[in-house]
């Protein structure tokens, strides 16, 4: 690393280091938490206005504010909103955690997961099998391996869809990937890449080809012309109940974690 760059990660790490400490006085100052414990005060010094943003992942409303803007009216504006902010956040559906006797949907086929902890076991061995998710543990709790084998199933599932009609249209896919995103459940580059949220495995059957369908339409349209839409219809199984679903329905998913 070249001593300008040494000298601007210093810098970069001192400015986050300061704005932190100016969150953490503002919240000694001011009584954001009596707003709501599930507010988070962010300074941005990229934002130029104060906002509030909703994030249904992590159940709570980050206050975005600007680097040289007053806590005061930070407060204020965030006191100003307060009904607002408490509505979005009881609106949001529970968090679904992986643990035992918990019912999820896998493509939607409900599935139970089932536990059986022994502390003489090597490792975890996890399966799918007959609408069962059995879980063997020497971990008390295993829902870190649950959501990696989760993730995991979604990426083959995925990835073997999504050649499966890349080849119905003669297009070469270069790599498929899942990531942990909230509210792009899918993407395509020029290059061939595709990309998908890992929580559609628990979406329905159609809305989850509807979603793969979308992207790899836009290996010959990366735009939503009529053309592509026209592709996106040929390529879906259901094409109006996945993409109704996933319209009315989407926000949903992001209750596993």
């Amino acid at each position: 690393m070249s001593a300008k760059a040494l000298k601007n990660t210093k810098n970069t790490r001192k400015d986050a280091l300061l704005r932190a400490q100016k969150a953490d006085n503002a919240l000694n100052t001011y009584p954001f938490t009596d707003i709501s414990p599930s507010l988070v005060l962010k300074i941005n010094p990229r934002a130029k206005r104060m906002a509030l943003r909703l994030d249904p992942k992590k159940q709570i409303v980050n206050l975005v504010v600007p680097k040289r803007g007053s806590m005061r009216d930070a407060y204020l504006f965030a006191l100003e909103h307060k009904y607002w902010i408490r509505e979005k956040l009881n609106a949001l559906p529970p968090l679904i955690h992986f643990t035992h006797g918990t019912v999820i949907p896998i493509l939607g086929e409900d599935v139970t997961i089932n536990i059986t902890y022994d502390n003489t076991l090597r490792k975890t061995d996890i399966y799918l099998k007959n609408n069962e998710l059995l879980v063997l543990t020497n971990k008390e709790d295993p829902s870190s391996r649950i959501k990696r084998f989760i993730i995991n199933f979604a990426k083959e599932k995925l990835t073997a869809l999504s050649h499966e009609k890349a080849a119905l249209i003669n297009k070469k896919i270069i790599s498929v990937d899942v990531k942990d995103t909230a509210s792009r459940w899918g993407s395509c580059s020029q290059d061939g890449k595709l990309c998908f949220s890992w929580r559609l495995i628990f979406a329905p059957l159609e809305a989850f080809d509807y979603v793969v369908a979308h992207e790899v339409a836009h290996l010959l349209h990366m735009d939503h012309s009529p053309n592509f839409w026209i592709e996106c219809e040929d390529l879906s199984a259901n094409y109006s109940r996945g993409k109704s679903w996933m319209k009315r329905h989407s926000g949903e998913l992001i209750r596993y974690n």
